[in-house]
Formats: structure tokens, C-alpha cells, sequence
């Protein structure tokens, strides 16, 4: 269907500019003959790479974006505004005048940490956050010791968090790494309570994600390369980090998640911000080409195109294959290299 469409596409360019149906005297063999007039302009047949595109919408957005939820209840009495940046050992938001505290890691918080509690990578990953924030006195391992504990109450004096030695969700949330806010899902003088979600975040890298249409799934491979145009004009390579195995609905359109990260980052700031993405649909090598208003439409169906020789003229019938870069790929008996096809002279 998408071929049809093309060729249809090339019918329609070949009428804009008002070239003839043509008809082969010998049933398509392709016979010289006289042209009646002086052909006004050519072009030559190339030998080329051609590569067809498609060009589907996107949004320019961040990476891993989650929800972040209270540990406590309470009143919230300070939030972060949209767009703000939180590192570790920064407060992602305050219930009660208390922090809740950003720490990097992939496990999350689960249990409380404190003397006594297992050995466990979450207690290895805590003193590792301890130990980046410049507290030490304590090796980082999986034993919550002693000396982690006292640590920890150092920790908690500076951050104005009741010093009990004693680490749990109201004071800690566990991600990745620094993190944007996307949302805030609260506001001050509100009330939250424990698994109730206070913010939204993402990670700092920009990505282009595209709902992609399944019936284009095989247009996007990881690791391809792709060109997205960004708001202001602004152009930028990339390439497909990730696709998704799962259609999703929305409004009668079914689609995959596609992400792109682009090779450098943009000038532009906004985030969801629209933009095109230039997928390769087909690839096709060292082929014989000519610009496609160089094909007329043939009455008895199919394409050829005018071989220009001196003064004389011959239709020659061509099958056409990938189009790409206002050229077309085409094959027919006797055409070479170098070759002249008339065209519609501008």
C-alpha cells in the first residue's frame, strides 16, 4: 500500500508539471522515434544510494519519569517548583517542617534501617550515600554497625531530622540518580499521608519519545540512527535507545513506545515540546536513479521514462523501487549510467 501510495504521489508531481501520457508503439518495447518537440530540459541518470524516510511527531521530554510518594503524614510545608533540580542529600520535599531527603540508588527504601536490621545491600547503599556526602568513622558494607549508626545521627542533626539513628521512608527516598521535577501533585498546607504521591520526576538527560504506530513498528530499530527537527528549526542526530514490546490504545490509534537520544544536547529548553523525527523506512544501495518528475505515466499502466539522445527521444517503460531525496530507483532494459531523461524544464 505504502508503494502505491508513492507511485501515486509520483503521478500527481509528473501532472503538476503537465507532462503528457505517453504510449509505446510496440506494445513496451521501448522504440525509437521522432520527438515532436525539442525536449526542454534533461537530467542524468545517477548511480546512487537512496535512502526513503518518514517523518512521524514526537515530543522533546526527559528520561524515567516517576512518581515520588510521602513516607509520613502530615502537613506539607515546603515543595519544589516545576522545573527544579534536586541532588543528593537535598530535600525533595518537607512534611511537618522535616525533610524528606534525596539519596542516589536503584533500590528503594523498604524497610527501616537501624541496629539490629539484617545485613542487606539497602544498608550497603545507605552508607555509600553517608560516605558521598562526607560522613565516615564506618566502612561500607552490608552491616548496619555501631558506627553506622552514629553516622547516621550526625546526618540527622544536620538535616534538622529527629536524631534517632534510624533511617525510614519519611526521611529518605531512593533514586538513580539527581532528578528534574516534573510535577507537584501537592501543595503547601496540604495534608499527605504514606504512599500518597507528592511529586513527579525525571532524570536530567533529554530524550524524543514517539508514540509510534504499530503498523510503522518496523521502522524503528534499536540502535538506528535518526534526524529529529527541533522547535525553532533547530536539526539533530540521534538514535533509537529503546522500543517498546507493548501496543497501547489511545483513541482508536495503536501504538510503541519509541526513545531516542539525541547525539548532543539541545539548545531548547522546553520540555514536551513538539518535534519531527526522520525514520529510514528502506535503504537501498548503488542504484540507477533519476529525479522523480522524470517519470511519466504510461496508458497502458506502470512508469517510463523519455531517454534524451542528441535530438532524438525514446520511451523506455521502467520499474520504480525506493524513493528517497526527490529521487526515484529504477530499472529498464538498456539504461546506464550517465544517461539522459528529460524533465519537466522549471
Amino acid at each position: 500500500m505504502r508503494r502505491v501510495a508513492l507511485a501515486g504521489a509520483c503521478l500527481l508531481a509528473v501532472a503538476v508539471a503537465g507532462a503528457a501520457v505517453a504510449v509505446l508503439a510496440d506494445g513496451g518495447t521501448g522504440v525509437a522515434a521522432p520527438a515532436a518537440a525539442a525536449v526542454p530540459a534533461t537530467a542524468p541518470i545517477t548511480r546512487q544510494d537512496l535512502i526513503d524516510t518518514k517523518t512521524v511527531d514526537g515530543a522533546l521530554t526527559y528520561e524515567g519519569e516517576r512518581q515520588v510518594a510521602a513516607g509520613a503524614a502530615g502537613t506539607l510545608t515546603w515543595l519544589p517548583d516545576e522545573g527544579a533540580v534536586v541532588r543528593r542529600g537535598r530535600s525533595l520535599f518537607r512534611t511537618d517542617r522535616r525533610p524528606t531527603v534525596l539519596m542516589y540508588g536503584k533500590l528503594p527504601l523498604y524497610r527501616t534501617l537501624q541496629l539490629g536490621v539484617g545485613d542487606g545491600p539497602d544498608v550497603e547503599q545507605l552508607e555509600r550515600n553517608l560516605a558521598a556526602l562526607g560522613y565516615d568513622g564506618f566502612t561500607v558494607d552490608d552491616e548496619f554497625t555501631y558506627a553506622t549508626y552514629q553516622a547516621v545521627v550526625e546526618w540527622q542533626e544536620d538535616r534538622g531530622l529527629p536524631e534517632t539513628g534510624r533511617v525510614d521512608a519519611a526521611q529518605v527516598v531512593f533514586l538513580p540518580s539527581a532528578v528534574r521535577v516534573t510535577g507537584v501533585r501537592g501543595e503547601v498546607g496540604g495534608r499527605t499521608a504514606p504512599g500518597r504521591q507528592v511529586l513527579a520526576v525525571s532524570g536530567l538527560d533529554r530524550v524524543v519519545h514517539v508514540d509510534l504506530d504499530t503498523d510503522d513498528q518496523t521502522l524503528a530499530r534499536k540502535g538506528a540512527k535518526v534526524t529529529v527537527e527541533l522547535p525553532g528549526g533547530e536539526k539533530a542526530a540521534g538514535r533509537i535507545t529503546s522500543v517498546g514490546t507493548v501496543a497501547k490504545t489511545v483513541k482508536e490509534s495503536t501504538t510503541v513506545d519509541v526513545d531516542i537520544t539525541l547525539d548532543k544536547a539541545p539548545r531548547t529548553k522546553l520540555d514536551q515540546a513538539p518535534v519531527e523525527v526522520e525514520l529510514v523506512s528502506e535503504r537501498r544501495e548503488d542504484v540507477l536513479a533519476v529525479p522523480v518528475e522524470a517519470l511519466l505515466a504510461l496508458r497502458e499502466g506502470g512508469f517510463g521514462v523519455e531517454v534524451v539522445e542528441g535530438v532524438r527521444t525514446r520511451l523506455v517503460p521502467v520499474e520504480v523501487g525506493a524513493f528517497g531525496s526527490g529521487m526515484v530507483e529504477i530499472t529498464g532494459a538498456g539504461l546506464a549510467e550517465g544517461m539522459k531523461v528529460g524533465v519537466p524544464a522549471e
